[in-house]
C-alpha cells in the first residue's frame, strides 16, 4: 500500500473543515499509518535532538507541543473507533499499536538530550520568575499569551519528571517496559466488558412474564428480538436502555435477578475474566510510582490533581460519607418496608431495589419517571439542548450532511459563536450496537490551538448508547438519558469554547478532578422550568410538559440522594483501596473488595457480582485512583450552579464569567485559580450536600 492510497496519510485534506475521511478508511490501513507516523515523529525527534541553537520557547517547548502531528491524527482516529465501531479484527491491532505508541512516548519522556533543553528554558523562563495572575479581561492577548507559555513551560518540565526523566538507564529502562505492558491490558480489559456485555441475552415469549413493562419498553424489546432473528416475544440485554427499564418495571423477580446477576457479574468468573488484567494492572503501576518516588500508584496520580494528594481527597469523600450513609440506610430502609407492605417480600434482594423504589416514588410523588418520555423525543432533546446553549453562550449549533461519518447512526454538527465565528465540528453517535463500548463519553479528533499550519479549531464527539428508535416509534428518552446528553454536551462546549494557543493546555486538557465541572453544570439546565418550557414537547401532539408533572419532577428531584452518592463514595473509595493497597497484599479479587466496600454495603450483596472486573474507568479509562473526581468536580459545579440560581440561569453576566474563566482558559492556569476568578471565592464545601437536600439551605 503506498502513502497516497492511504486516506490517514494524505497530506492534503480535501474535505471541507479539513474533516477526517472515515468514509475511505479501514482496517487494513491502521497499521502502516502507525508505522509511517512513528517514522515521521522520530526523525523529527532527531532533528529536534540535533539542533545546534540554544533552546528557548520556540525550539524546545513549541517544538515538542507541535511533534508527532500525523500520529497524534492516526493514533486518535484509531483508539477512537477502538471504542465506538471496532468488530474483532479492528481490536486485534489494538495491543500491537498501544505497544508501539507507548514505547515511543516512554523513549521521549525519558531521553536525557530532549529533557535538557526543556530543563533550561524552564530555568530561564519559570524556575524562580512569579506565577501569571488572571487577567480580569482578556482583551490583553499578549498578556494571556505569555501566561500560558509560563504555564506551558512548566507543565511541559513537569510532565518530563513523572515521566522519568531524572531516572537513571536501568530505571529507564524498566519505565519504557512498564508503559509497553500496561499498554496492552487497558484495551484486553475493554474488549473482556464489551464481550460479556454482549454475550447475555434474554428472550422472554411469555406475556405474563413481562408485566408491568411499560408499552415502548415493550415496542423496543420487541423490534430488538425481530432485529435478532428471534421467533417472535422480547429481547433484553444487558444495554443501559434495555437493561434498566427491566430493574425498574419488570414484576417478574426472577427475571430481575437473572438481569441483575449477569450484569453484576461481567468479566467475573466467565469465558471473559478480568482478574488476571487487574492483579497485573496494580503490579505495574505500583512498580512505576515506586521509580518515580512514589509509595503509591494513588500518591503518584493525585500529586498532579486538585486535591494534591491522597489524604485530602479521601478526606473530602469522608465527609459525604458521613452525611450520606445515614440517610441511604434510612432511604433503603424505606424501600424494604414498602415491599414487604405492598408484596410481603421478606427476603428483600438487591434485585428489587430499582423496581421497589420506583414503586415508593409513584407513591409519594404520583409521579413515574417512564411518563416523561413522550415529552423527549430524541431530535426534540437536541434542538433544545443547542437552544438552550444558544441562550447561555449565543451559539449557535447546525446541521451539515456533508461530513465524512464512520457509522450510519452518526450524525453531524458545525457550532458557530455569536458573530458568526466558527468554533468547531461536532459529531454525535448516539445509540447502541455491539461494535460499541456501553456508556456514554466526549471525545475528540482534533484539539483547539496551534497547529504546524496555524490555529485551528476542535472537532469533538459524543458517543452513548440511549434508547434507540424502532419501527413503531422514535427515540425516546429518559430523564438520565436526557441528563446524559447535557452531560457529554457540556464536555464537548468546554473544548467548543477553547480560546487558547497551544494544544496541550486547550479544552478538557484540564487537572482530571476539574474537567466533570463544565459537564455536570450543564445537567442543571434540565431540571429546570425555564429550560425544559423550551424543548420538552409530546412527540405526538407537540403539547408542552405540563405544569402538574413537572412540579412532580421537581419534587421528587432529591428522592434517594443518600443512595445516588453513597454509590459514588462506593466506587471513589474502591478505586482508591485498589491503587494505595501494596500488590503483593493483595490474594483474592473478590475478597479484596468485599472488604473495600463493605461499609458502603446496606443491602446484601448480589451472590456472584464483582464490581472491578467490569470497572473500565479506573482498569481501562483514564479514571485510575482518580474516581473521586466526580464527587470533587460534583461539589465545584454546585457551588458554581448556586450563582446561576441566584442572579438567573440564563444570567448573561454569569454565562460570560463562566465561559470567560472556566470554558475558554482551559489548563492556562490553575482550577482553582480560575474557579475563584469566576465565583469570587474558593468553593464552599457543602454546597452539593445543601443542593441534594442532606443539609439545610443556608438561611
Amino acid at each position: 500500500m503506498t502513502t497516497s492510497s492511504n486516506p490517514l496519510l494524505r497530506k492534503k485534506n480535501e474535505h471541507r473543515l479539513k474533516a477526517i475521511p472515515f468514509d475511505e478508511i479501514k482496517t487494513e490501513h491502521f497499521m502502516p499509518a502507525i508505522e509511517e507516523a512513528l517514522k515521521e515523529a522520530r526523525a523529527e525527534i532527531e532533528a529536534y535532538k540535533a539542533n545546534p541553537a540554544e533552546p528557548d520557547f520556540e525550539n524546545s517547548i513549541l517544538a515538542m507541543e507541535l511533534n508527532g502531528e500525523l500520529l497524534n491524527v492516526v493514533a486518535g482516529v484509531y483508539f477512537n473507533l477502538l471504542s465506538a465501531e471496532s468488530d474483532a479484527e479492528f481490536k486485534a491491532l489494538a495491543p500491537e499499536i498501544s505497544s508501539r505508541l507507548a514505547e515511543f512516548s516512554s523513549t521521549i519522556s525519558t531521553d536525557p538530550v530532549i529533557f535538557e533543553r526543556v530543563k533550561k528554558v524552564w530555568e530561564k523562563e519559570v524556575k524562580d520568575q512569579p506565577k501569571p495572575q488572571i487577567p480580569k479581561d482578556f482583551t490583553d492577548r499578549e498578556a494571556l499569551k505569555k501566561a500560558e507559555r509560563h504555564r506551558l513551560i512548566d507543565r511541559t518540565y513537569q510532565g518530563f519528571i513523572r515521566g522519568g526523566a531524572l531516572l537513571n538507564d536501568e530505571d529507564k529502562k524498566k519505565l519504557t517496559e512498564i508503559a509497553m505492558e500496561s499498554s496492552k491490558l487497558s484495551p484486553k480489559f475493554s474488549d473482556n466488558v464489551l464481550a460479556a456485555t454482549n454475550a447475555w441475552e434474554l428472550h422472554v415469549t411469555d406475556p405474563a412474564d413481562v408485566e408491568g413493562m411499560p408499552a415502548g419498553v415493550l415496542a423496543g424489546a420487541a423490534h430488538l428480538a425481530k432485529s435478532k432473528g428471534k421467533d417472535g416475544g422480547w429481547l433484553f440485554n444487558l444495554q443501559p436502555a434495555s437493561m434498566i427499564p427491566l430493574l425498574t418495571y419488570c414484576k417478574n423477580r426472577d427475571l430481575r435477578r437473572q438481569a441483575q446477576l449477569a450484569y453484576a457479574s461481567r468479566a467475573f468468573r466467565d469465558d471473559f475474566d478480568n482478574q488476571d488484567i487487574i492483579k497485573r494492572t496494580l503490579e505495574l503501576r505500583k512498580e512505576r510510582a515506586a521509580l518515580l518516588g512514589y509509595e503509591s500508584h494513588a500518591d503518584f496520580v493525585l500529586a498532579d490533581r486538585m486535591a494534591e494528594s491522597l489524604d485530602t481527597a479521601r478526606d473530602f469523600l469522608e465527609k459525604i460519607y458521613d452525611v450520606a450513609y445515614p440517610a441511604a440506610k434510612k432511604e433503603v430502609e424505606e424501600v424494604v418496608a414498602f415491599a414487604r407492605e405492598t408484596d410481603g417480600i421478606e427476603d428483600f434482594q438487591p434485585w428489587d431495589m430499582s423496581y421497589y423504589s420506583n414503586k415508593l416514588k409513584e407513591k409519594l410523588y404520583d409521579y413515574d419517571p417512564e411518563e416523561l418520555k413522550p415529552w423527549f423525543k430524541m431530535e426534540n432533546v437536541l434542538e433544545g439542548l443547542f437552544t438552550v446553549a444558544n441562550r447561555i453562550y449565543g451559539i449557535q449549533v447546525k446541521a451539515v450532511d456533508d461530513i465524512p461519518v464512520w457509522h450510519p447512526d452518526v450524525k453531524t454538527w458545525e457550532v458557530f459563536d455569536r458573530d458568526g465565528s466558527q468554533l468547531g465540528l461536532m459529531y454525535m453517535d448516539l445509540f447502541p450496537r455491539e461494535t460499541k463500548r456501553g456508556g456514554a463519553w466526549k471525545t475528540s479528533f482534533q484539539g483547539q490551538g496551534l497547529f504546524s499550519d496555524g490555529m485551528r479549531r476542535p472537532q469533538v464527539a459524543i458517543v452513548a448508547s440511549l434508547t434507540p428508535s424502532t419501527e413503531d416509534q422514535p427515540s425516546l428518552l429518559r430523564l438520565d438519558e436526557v441528563r446524559t446528553i447535557f452531560h457529554e454536551f457540556g464536555h464537548a462546549l468546554h473544548s467548543l469554547l477553547a480560546d487558547g494557543y497551544y494544544q496541550g493546555l486547550s479544552g478538557t486538557s484540564v487537572l482530571w478532578d476539574f474537567v466533570e465541572l463544565p459537564s455536570q453544570i450543564m445537567e442543571n439546565w434540565v431540571m429546570e422550568e425555564e429550560a425544559l418550557n423550551l424543548f420538552a414537547r409530546h412527540y405526538e401532539t407537540g403539547e408542552p410538559l405540563p405544569k402538574e408533572l413537572l412540579d412532580k419532577v421537581i419534587a421528587a428531584k432529591n428522592f434517594q440522594a443518600g443512595l445516588a452518592n453513597l454509590n459514588q463514595l462506593r466506587y471513589g473509595m474502591l478505586d482508591f483501596a485498589w491503587h494505595s493497597t501494596p500488590p503483593q497484599e493483595i490474594g483474592d479479587v473478590d475478597e479484596f473488595e468485599n472488604k473495600a466496600i463493605q461499609r458502603f454495603q446496606i443491602l446484601p450483596p448480589t451472590p456472584g457480582a464483582n464490581v472491578s472486573c467490569a470497572f473500565a474507568h479506573i482498569f481501562a479509562g483514564g479514571y485510575s485512583a482518580g474516581y473521586y473526581s466526580y464527587k470533587w468536580a460534583e461539589a465545584l459545579e454546585a457551588d458554581a450552579w448556586s450563582l446561576f440560581e441566584e442572579k438567573g440561569i440564563f444570567n448573561p453576566e454569569v454565562s460570560e464569567a463562566f465561559r470567560k474563566f472556566i470554558l475558554a482558559r482551559g489548563n492556562a492556569f490553575h482550577p482553582m485559580d480560575l474557579f475563584v476568578a469566576f465565583r469570587g471565592r474558593k468553593p464552599d464545601p457543602d454546597a452539593l450536600l445543601r443542593r441534594d437536600g442532606l443539609m439545610p439551605a443556608q438561611a
